[in-house]
């Protein structure tokens, strides 16, 4: 018996150590996958820190769409994963971490094809904290006929946050200016990214503007692939225009071994400024700083670019024609099913992809649009 009576205690006590030892509760609240019942999705959907966008056939009714979420182990959300609801206007759902200490909102928007703007003018920005509220910078969107935010611009503020080098909006290298054609404008800077940016080789930071998402998983180790160019666009363009100014920086550099800056005699800074239509397929549903222009890029379609910029004081108004490719041409059907995108891409620094520049570069956007082929049956 008194064998029996020590067996039951060692067992209570490794069982007491067991529960111990269990791992602590997850505390992430993350949204994972995003899926629609049926064949509606005409994307894959895009997930991003505090938002999810799904982008739906044509004929598709946003009257009562019932996504269903895939979250980080063991958080739940509300409302309900497969609960039905109206995606005419975004909805907010809210996601707890298992541990219950957090939680995250995100706004799920619907979009379709035919949603996107034509004409830019930079008059809009929300204002995003960054490190605990430490510094803050600007997020550009653009509001349609119906006074709807059509789009949001991505840039790579968020990333350059983490350098401690920017505190208001106008320290950034993206952030909203007063003096533009009509109203605002956007300005984009050059900026140092301080020993931080020095210790990774990268000592400087274009600014940028550009139509998709800015991916911060690869910021860091794959920078050039950070940047998803381009968002689902169904019409033929055919010119792009708008008005710029630009000032290059004083000393056009190049990252060191030490990644320090060194001077690069006789050489003047330039900008970027250019849109490409592109092709899409699962797998390759954007393009990104490796091969945006790339000329063996087999998904490219047309580009319109800025031939030759100029540095210039005053506004300098522009408007360039998409020109196809070699052996491209636009196929209508894929057109109406929404197998074609549209990037719009800016810069600062046209080399600011290998962290090359002129500290204090300065462009200044205002006033963009696309204009299309009038009936695309046309063509």
């Amino acid at each position: 018996m008194k064998f029996f009576h020590w067996a039951i205690i060692g067992i209570a006590a490794i069982t007491e150590i067991s529960c111990i030892r269990q791992d602590p509760l997850n505390a992430e609240c993350d949204i994972l996958e995003v899926s629609l019942p049926g064949n509606v999705l005409n994307r894959q959907p895009l997930i991003e820190n505090d938002k999810v966008t799904l982008i739906v056939k044509n004929d598709v009714s946003l009257m009562n769409l019932a996504p269903a979420f895939k979250l980080t182990p063991g958080a739940t959300i509300e409302p309900a994963s497969g609960t039905s609801r109206s995606f005419l206007v975004p909805q907010v759902y809210t996601v707890t971490s298992e541990d219950r200490k957090w939680s995250k909102k995100y706004l799920v928007t619907v979009e379709k094809n035919n949603t996107i703007s034509l004409n830019y003018n930079f008059d809009h920005v929300r204002i995003v904290n960054a490190l605990g509220g430490a510094s803050s910078y600007d997020v550009f969107y653009e509001i349609g006929p119906t006074g709807n935010e059509t789009l949001e611009w991505a840039s790579a503020n968020k990333a350059f946050a983490l350098t401690f080098q920017g505190s208001m909006p106008n320290t950034f290298p993206t952030y909203q200016g007063d003096d533009g054609v009509d109203g605002h404008c956007a300005v984009l800077v050059t900026r140092s990214t301080g020993s931080y940016g020095q210790r990774l080789g990268k000592p400087i930071a274009s600014g940028n503007l550009f139509l998709g998402t800015f991916d911060m998983t690869e910021a860091i180790s794959k920078p050039l692939e950070a940047t998803h160019f381009g968002v689902p666009f169904n019409n033929i363009p055919s010119q792009f225009s708008g008005y710029y100014k630009y000032a290059p920086g004083e000393t056009y550099c190049e990252p060191g071994a030490d990644g320090k800056l060194v001077p690069v005699p006789g050489k003047t800074d330039s900008f970027s400024l250019y849109s490409v239509f592109f092709e899409t397929e699962p797998g390759h549903e954007w393009l990104d700083g490796t091969n945006v222009l790339a000329a063996d890029n087999p998904y490219i379609i047309s580009t319109a670019e800025i031939s030759d910029p100029q540095a210039s004081e005053e506004w300098v108004e522009f408007s360039v024609p998409f020109v196809l490719r070699s052996g491209k041409s636009i196929d209508i059907q894929k057109l109406k099913d929404g197998k074609y995108s549209i990037a719009i891409v800016m810069g600062s620094s046209s080399d600011g992809e290998r962290f090359c520049g002129a500290i204090g570069s300065t462009l200044k956007v205002d006033e963009l649009s696309i204009t299309c082929v009038a009936d695309s049956e046309e063509n």
